[in-house]
């Protein structure tokens, strides 16, 4: 929690980054002080953070030790809704030791939370995948699963395989959400294939997001779908009609309701950046919700991926579907996309935070732990230099990136 811009009198000289000082760990308390801490009522200049047993505390003892983060940035941790995977991993098909492999290259680039995203399968692999995937949600590695497919438009399927996909069976829909064990966080699909409405209705009777993607639906289905219960836009733009002045499409439904958070991938190839700045103006902050849709190879490379049983060349960051050329989820990480929309955009940084942690922990359920620096809450953040270059990564108290070696 912010306080004074000076510890108190008693704590020990402050460690700057790059010099050695404890570690913040279970049983010892850190303040970190100096920089521009982000809170939900504002930037903090000079404010401080107090880490205490893998939380936020409101106090310091005396003797805490303090590192100096003086001309830094601290923000929460990042929140991702949608991530397939990284650092070569895959969230769909790698082992549970692949997959804490691309959880952990994530965390290395400042997110402390991430959903995992599994892409268009069989529906029993999908359930037996969901199983696995639940028992790393169990031990506190992941925040939830995400179904992207296979209930999506064969018209917008993106990079998902035509010979998989289906119609939302209401009955289907409900065995995957049973198949993850309360740990089902969201679902896309296309709301105007038949079956469509009726398993927006039972997603949020469950208490599952749904999410409106790869969908071929026009404004007024849309709308339709919205007042189902759908209450978030997958990769707003990405694999759904244009936006038109005659024929508006999802795009207007899903921007112009108050109850619909939007999903933008800010990483300069998905979108233009004037078309992201029109979402968040439309949408506003408290609607805007970054992702990264990142498949293996963020954190990782160029080279030959799968993604599901598609074959993928990413080329200079740009990952493409070897057969048509179609664009294939991204190399995205979200401290990138902090940069980017700090940068380029040149958003309010508040609202950058927002959009990358406060919205996806309140739409998951988890803002009462995650997602805004506050007493009582996981200490997780992200220390960000003054051009928002990550520095340092804190997640339940212990540093991932320690920004006194980076």
């Amino acid at each position: 929690m912010a306080a004074a811009s000076t510890p108190p009198a008693s704590a020990p000289a402050a460690a700057r980054p790059g010099t050695s000082a404890a570690p913040v760990g279970a049983g010892t308390c850190t303040v970190l002080a100096g920089g521009r801490v982000v809170l939900p009522t504002g930037v903090v200049d000079g404010g401080r953070v107090i880490v205490e047993g893998g939380r936020i505390a409101g106090a310091a003892p005396e003797g805490a030790t303090v590192v100096d983060l003086t001309d830094h940035w601290l923000v929460p941790g990042f929140v991702d809704l949608h991530n397939h995977g990284g650092g070569g991993a895959s969230f769909t098909s790698g082992t549970a030791e692949e997959v804490l492999r691309g959880v952990r290259t994530h965390r290395e680039h400042g997110t402390t939370t991430v959903v995992a995203s599994t892409v268009t399968g069989e529906p029993d692999f999908l359930a037996r995948r969901a199983g696995e995937l639940s028992e790393l949600v169990e031990q506190g590695d992941l925040a939830g699963v995400h179904f992207e497919g296979p209930f999506i438009s064969p018209c917008r399927k993106g990079a998902h395989s035509e010979a998989l996909l289906r119609h939302p069976d209401p009955a289907e829909v409900l065995a995957l959400v049973k198949a993850a064990r309360g740990t089902a966080k969201m679902m896309t699909l296309a709301a105007e294939l038949p079956g469509g409405l009726d398993s927006v209705r039972l997603l949020a009777d469950h208490g599952v997001i749904a999410a409106l993607g790869h969908t071929d639906a026009t404004y007024e289905q849309t709308a339709e779908a919205i007042d189902a219960g759908a209450t978030v836009a997958t990769h707003l733009f990405n694999a759904m009609p244009p936006l038109g002045h005659r024929v508006p499409g999802p795009v207007a439904a899903l921007l112009k309701d108050e109850r619909v958070t939007v999903e933008l991938i800010n990483d300069g190839t998905h979108l233009h950046p004037a078309a992201l700045e029109l979402a968040v103006r439309c949408a506003g902050a408290a609607r805007t919700a970054f992702i990264t849709d990142a498949m293996d190879a963020a954190g990782f490379g160029d080279g030959a991926y799968a993604l599901g049983p598609l074959e993928v060349e990413v080329k200079d960051g740009v990952a493409r579907l070897v057969d048509d050329g179609s664009i294939a989820g991204s190399t995205l990480t979200l401290d990138t996309a902090f940069k980017r929309a700090a940068t380029v955009d040149l958003m309010p940084v508040e609202d950058i935070v927002r959009a990358i942690s406060a919205n996806p922990a309140r739409l998951l359920g988890i803002d009462d732990r995650v997602g805004s620096l506050e007493p009582g809450k996981d200490a997780d953040l992200v220390v960000l230099d003054a051009d928002f270059t990550l520095k340092g990564v804190l997640r339940k108290g212990a540093w991932v990136v320690d920004p006194r070696t980076a």
